[in-house]
């Protein structure tokens, strides 16, 4: 049973910059147990009503704001209750990061830059095929332009070798090097 408050490695980069690999190789190498927490989780779980979206009969636009208010917030409560996450990000705005940083401000969190050449994103995108095209391009010029890192990888390299580049840099952090 986790006790005091939990940690926080925040993973933030492009769609399809390989954030979701990344983060399942971090949980099979770090010493401790993280949950792992994605926007994707949510609406593959079905949390969101995604059919009555995609069918206009509601407004993405409308519920867009107070969904990702929540989920921050969801994570801050997460944290204090004692548990260590993952969490994948977009950081898309200046206000995004204003309010995800200043919702998040009392938790140990690590900040994680994932970056891949634009190239790369577009094909990995057109593979997945379960994003709109243009998403990794629109991600790629926006969301590192707000954070600053305590790490950055290379996402061109594999999941386990980035995972063991962000634990060894959270470590060295850890013990104040």
């Amino acid at each position: 049973m986790a006790s005091g408050r939990g940690k926080i490695i925040l993973l933030n980069g492009a769609s399809s910059s390989g954030k979701s690999s990344i983060a399942r190789a971090l949980q099979r190498q770090i010493e401790e147990p993280f949950w792992h927490v994605s926007i994707d989780h949510l609406r593959d779980a079905g949390v969101l009503p995604m059919d009555r979206f995609h069918n206009g009969e509601f407004e993405w636009s409308a519920v867009r704001e107070a969904f990702f208010r929540g989920f921050e917030a969801s994570l801050a409560a997460y944290a204090g209750a004692g548990n260590n996450l993952i969490v994948e990000y977009i950081v898309e705005t200046e206000g995004w990061a204003k309010r995800l940083f200043g919702t998040l401000s009392g938790e140990d969190m690590f900040v994680v830059g994932v970056h891949c050449p634009l190239e790369e994103l577009e094909r990995r995108e057109r593979l997945r095929g379960d994003r709109p095209a243009g998403d990794a391009r629109r991600d790629f010029h926006a969301c590192h332009k707000h954070c600053r890192y305590d790490h950055e990888v290379d996402a061109t390299l594999s999941p386990e070798e980035n995972a063991a580049s962000i634990i060894a840099a959270w470590h060295d952090r850890e013990n104040g090097r």
